[in-house]
């Protein structure tokens, strides 16, 4: 008998009571959009993976309090379905087109809570997975965001710039000067809003990951990859603290850019830097992974300049 059992899964349950169909079943792991790769590890796999990491990353883009999987499966699994729901929320926010999704969806949430059970029902169990996100801000907030983003891809005369490094210029001058760094909240760990692009777009003010996921939204809005880096920085000595700053795709390279570190300034110092020319600089976690670096293959010379704007 095979090690790993298929997971059925039967419905996905959204907290506004929406039921959504189950997905038709696979005898083999669906590597189509997600690359969904079945881990040796564990005991369990999602046959209909696809369906699933759609279904669930649309219930956190609809800002759900709870999404419920359940399914039957035969065997004790219990032991595995903390690692098989953290392998799954990865893919959730593994980036896509969408430029409310990937990176943004992932800044936007401080993580989840996860409960699961299962209950004796014929030969096997019936299971239940339910993640209950913490949001960073709610459905409302994100619908005059999406709003006021494209409204500015407008007023910015984005489609009219078919240079990559010129509309990335543009963006990225909007964000360091519309944003001021919030002060009065930088350290209160309530207070989520300076980390969100909404606080940077109507409250004029957000700390470097609230710089970070406005640069991101806006680039993807206009048509460039980015990312969403974190990590370490400290300038003149200063002590190393958290960071957030952003790569975009420029002419198939990625490039650094810390807008948080240019706000107010003449003109950018940290825009379109390759890792050479960006020190006091250091990513952490996955940003700092062999995935990340394949993902992202960085330009070897920081950006060529001048560009309107722009000095070295």
């Amino acid at each position: 008998m095979n090690r790993h059992a298929a997971l059925r899964l039967f419905t996905l349950i959204f907290s506004v009571l929406l039921l959504i169909p189950a997905a038709v079943l696979c005898s083999r792991p669906q590597q189509r959009a997600h690359s969904y790769a079945v881990r040796q590890d564990l005991s369990v796999y999602f046959t209909n993976a696809d369906a699933v990491i759609d279904s669930v990353r649309e219930a956190l883009r609809q800002r759900s309090q709870s999404v419920t999987l359940t399914y039957r499966a035969e065997g004790d699994h219990m032991a595995d379905i903390a690692a098989l729901t953290e392998d799954l929320m990865q893919f959730v926010y593994a980036e896509t087109d969408a430029p409310d999704a990937g990176d943004y969806l992932r800044y936007q949430t401080a993580g989840y809570a996860l409960r699961y059970s299962r209950s004796p029902e014929g030969s096997g169990y019936a299971y239940q997975i339910t993640v209950v996100p913490e949001y960073y801000t709610d459905l409302k907030q994100e619908q005059l965001v999406t709003e006021r983003v494209r409204a500015l891809t407008k007023e910015l005369n984005l489609a009219d710039i078919p240079s990559e490094s010129e509309r990335a210029l543009v963006i990225y001058d909007y964000v360091r000067g519309a944003v001021s760094y919030d002060t009065v909240h930088r350290k209160n760990a309530y207070y989520h809003l300076k980390s969100t692009a909404y606080g940077a777009l109507f409250n004029r003010t957000a700390t470097c990951q609230g710089y970070a996921v406005l640069l991101y939204r806006l680039l993807r809005e206009a048509g460039l990859k980015a990312r969403i880096v974190t990590g370490y920085a400290g300038d003149d000595g200063a002590e190393p603290e958290y960071h957030a700053w952003n790569l975009v795709c420029i002419d198939g390279l990625y490039y650094n850019l810390d807008a948080t570190w240019d706000r107010g300034t003449e003109a950018p110092r940290w825009f379109l830097r390759c890792d050479a020319g960006f020190p006091h600089h250091q990513r952490t976690g996955d940003c700092a992974g062999p995935a990340f670096a394949e993902a992202c293959p960085m330009a070897a010379q920081d950006y060529p300049l001048p560009m309107k704007g722009a000095l070295s």
